[in-house]
């Protein structure tokens, strides 16, 4: 490897504008030479199929220490590796967590580091769980149902919000403990809560590490106070929340979800949802966007908002800025944090834990 690396990001010109930071940028040429390969077109689903510019990229590649990848690239296989002698590590800056733009296991065949960022979205998202949390155990959906109705009067003493509003000292059960998880066990700290854990993909050191009961789902959905789903959708997750499920859940019990809606089967949990006796605050619904007519939309028991758990102004260049500091310890001789390994990839397509 060269004194100074040379980084090429490939991406469509809606990444370069938006995603990149000049205060990064100029972080990054402190310790190496970059480049930008266009490539047009292509969103966070999507890989880029146009062989002509799979070809080109391949022959950009040849004098490559690092690539940065997203939207518009074409997938990153063992033909094109073949033309990367020199590179050293592959990072995705967003790929909804599936990694689909790059090949790893051919990559791991070539001693090619692989990460990638998509955490960067993670931030906010764990900030807007703790709200729901806090915004369901106080029946606030309900409150601002009634307010906006002209009933301004203080609810009475039998309101779910006054019976069980305060998260101090609560039960609080995670489906799901990546890098949103971890996050949300930081801010719940201060309220000294019991933070059960239900995730099969942890290492085991993990629990007496970042401090929680590893646990199964089912005891998290039937002794939670709070549920939170962080669970990421693959086709071991999807409907892994069904009526049965849902009706472990205790009265008094709050069910937050801001992962994907299609992990909770919607009917089952409309019906759940009108027996009254818990609260919801929800982020994500199936399908999306919501349908006007569908029910969950007059239940008073439920806050909802537009899947915006992720999505802010800070969240697009926050990707770039992790990937920075990625690239900065890698090439400084240093161990990476966000390596994609067959551990995360098992858990990102829903096969067995590794």
């Amino acid at each position: 490897m060269s004194a100074r690396p040379r980084v090429l990001l490939a991406c469509n010109p809606h990444v370069r504008e938006r995603y990149l930071d000049p205060a990064d940028i100029e972080r990054l040429e402190h310790f190496a030479d970059w480049d930008w390969f266009s490539c047009e077109g292509g969103g966070i689903y999507d890989t880029n199929t146009d062989p002509q510019i799979a070809a080109e990229l391949g022959r950009r590649l040849g004098e490559v220490d690092g690539l940065v990848l997203c939207h518009g690239c074409p997938s990153i296989d063992g033909a094109l590796l073949d033309q990367a002698p020199r590179l050293r590590i592959i990072g995705e800056l967003e790929g909804d967590r599936f990694a689909s733009r790059i090949e790893v296991e051919a990559a791991w065949a070539r001693q090619i580091r692989t990460v990638d960022t998509t955490n960067g979205s993670s931030y906010p998202v764990s900030e807007w769980a703790l709200a729901l949390i806090l915004i369901a155990l106080r029946n606030a959906g309900a409150h601002f149902r009634r307010m906006i109705a002209g009933q301004t009067h203080h609810p009475l003493h039998d309101d779910p919000g006054f019976i069980h509003g305060d998260l101090t000292g609560k039960r609080v059960g995670l489906i799901g403990c990546g890098h949103i998880g971890r996050r949300l066990i930081k801010f719940l700290r201060p309220f000294e809560v019991e933070i059960w854990v239900c995730d099969p993909y942890l290492p085991r050191e993990m629990a007496d590490a970042v401090g929680f009961l590893q646990t199964s789902l089912d005891k998290v959905m039937s002794e939670c106070d709070a549920v939170v789903c962080l669970a990421p959708l693959t086709p071991g997750t999807r409907r892994m929340i069904g009526q049965r499920e849902l009706d472990l859940i205790r009265p008094g019990a709050v069910l937050v979800n801001v992962s994907r809606g299609a992990i909770i089967d919607p009917d089952a949990l409309i019906a759940r949802l009108k027996r009254g006796d818990i609260v919801a605050g929800l982020d994500v619904f199936d399908p999306e966007p919501v349908p006007p007519d569908s029910e969950i939309l007059q239940l008073p028991n439920v806050f909802l908002s537009p899947h915006i758990a992720g999505v802010t102004a800070q969240s697009y260049p926050r990707f770039f800025k992790l990937m920075v500091d990625e690239l900065d310890r890698f090439f400084h001789g240093h161990q990476t944090l966000f390596d994609l390994t067959p551990r995360t990839l098992a858990n990102r397509r829903g096969s067995e834990p590794i």
